[in-house]
C-alpha cells in the first residue's frame, strides 16, 4: 500500500474529477503551505544543529550548481520541441529548474518512514535548488529582452515567501536546536504528516481543476511534463553517485530534480515576466509532473537507485 498521505492526494483528485463540492478554503491552503515550508526548514535546521562543518560545503555547492543547470537543460527543449514562445519557455524552464516543496515533503516523509539513511544537510537541498533556477531564468530573460535589472531579480528571488520561510526555518532550527524548539515541536513537527495530508488533498483538487477538461491543444507541453521527470531524475541520480550520498539523500535529490515548482516560481515569474502565461506552467508542473512524481516516480527512482546501492 502507498503511504497514507498519497491516499489523501488520490482522494482530492477523485473528488475533483467527480465535480464534488469538496474544497479546502483558500485561507487554510495558504496556512498549510506556510506551515509546511516553515516546518521543512526547521527539520533541516534541527538536523544541522551541532553538525555544521566545512566538509559539507563542496556537496552544497554542487547541489546549488544543479539549480542553474536544470533550467538551462529544459529551455532549449521547450523552445525547439515544445515550441513555446520565449517568455513562456523561460517561465516553464524556471518552474522545472526550481523544485516542488510539496514533492519534497512527500519524499522526505516516505524516506524517513522507510528508514533510509539521510545526511543532516539534505533538507538544505530544497533551498539550494529553488533559488538558483529562478535567478538563472530571470537573468536569461533579461539578457534576451533587455528588460529588468539584476538587482531587482535578486531581490525578488531572495525575498520570496518560500525562500524566507525555508531559510528562516533552517536558521531557527540551527540556532535553537531540539531543546529550544521543544515547546513548538508537538504541534509543528509532530503534526507534519497531518499538515502534509491536508495539503495533498488540496493538491489533488487543484490537479483535477487544472486538467479537467484536458487541454489537448497543448499536447507537446503535456508530453514534456510527463517525460521530463524521468529524464531529470537521472541528473539527480548521477550527481548523488558522484557525491557518494547515502540512499535516502540520493532519493531526495533525484526526486527534487524530477519535480517542478508550483509555489515559489509562479509568484516570482508572474512579478518579473507579466507577459508569461503562468497557466501553462501550472498545467505542466501541478497538473502532470506533480502526480507523476507522487504516484509513480518516487518508487521508480528508488528502484533505479537500488541498482547502485
Amino acid at each position: 500500500m502507498p503511504d497514507i498521505v498519497i491516499a489523501f492526494f488520490a482522494l482530492g483528485l477523485v473528488a475533483g474529477l467527480l465535480k464534488s463540492d469538496l474544497k479546502v478554503p483558500q485561507s487554510i491552503y495558504e496556512t498549510l503551505s506556510i506551515l509546511l515550508m516553515l516546518v521543512l526548514g526547521l527539520k533541516g535546521g534541527l538536523a544541522l544543529h551541532g553538525q555544521l562543518s566545512a566538509q559539507i560545503v563542496p556537496e552544497l555547492l554542487t547541489i546549488a550548481a544543479l539549480g542553474f543547470i536544470l533550467p538551462l537543460l529544459c529551455y532549449p527543449v521547450l523552445r525547439s520541441l515544445v515550441r513555446l514562445n520565449q517568455d513562456d519557455a523561460v517561465s516553464v524552464a524556471a518552474h522545472y529548474g526550481s523544485v516542488s516543496a510539496g514533492t519534497f515533503a512527500v519524499v522526505l516523509a516516505l524516506t524517513e518512514k522507510a528508514g533510509l539513511p539521510l545526511n543532516a544537510e539534505t533538507t538544505l537541498y530544497l533551498v539550494l535548488l529553488e533559488l538558483p533556477a529562478i535567478v538563472m531564468m530571470l537573468w536569461l530573460h533579461r539578457r534576451l529582452t533587455g528588460k529588468g535589472s539584476a538587482g531587482g531579480i535578486l531581490r525578488e528571488s531572495l525575498t520570496s515567501r518560500g525562500v524566507l520561510l525555508l531559510g528562516g526555518g533552517v536558521l531557527i532550527g540551527v540556532l535553537y536546536g531540539p531543546e529550544g524548539l521543544a515547546p513548538l515541536s508537538p504541534v509543528l513537527l509532530g503534526g507534519f504528516k497531518t499538515m502534509l495530508a491536508m495539503f495533498l488533498l488540496e493538491m489533488g483538487l487543484c490537479t483535477a481543476r487544472v486538467c479537467s477538461p484536458l487541454p489537448l491543444q497543448h499536447w507537446r507541453l503535456l508530453a514534456f511534463a510527463a517525460t521530463a521527470p524521468f529524464v531529470l531524475a537521472w541528473v539527480g541520480i548521477l550527481a548523488a553517485l558522484a557525491l557518494q550520498l547515502p540512499l535516502g539523500s540520493a532519493l531526495v535529490l533525484a526526486t527534487l530534480c524530477a519535480s517542478a515548482s508550483y509555489i515559489a516560481a509562479p509568484a516570482a515569474i508572474k512579478a518579473a515576466i507579466p507577459s508569461a502565461n503562468i497557466g501553462l506552467s501550472m498545467l505542466a508542473a501541478l497538473g502532470v509532473t506533480f502526480p507523476v512524481n507522487v504516484l509513480v516516480g518516487i518508487p521508480l527512482y528508488q528502484q533505479w537507485l537500488g541498482w547502485f546501492y
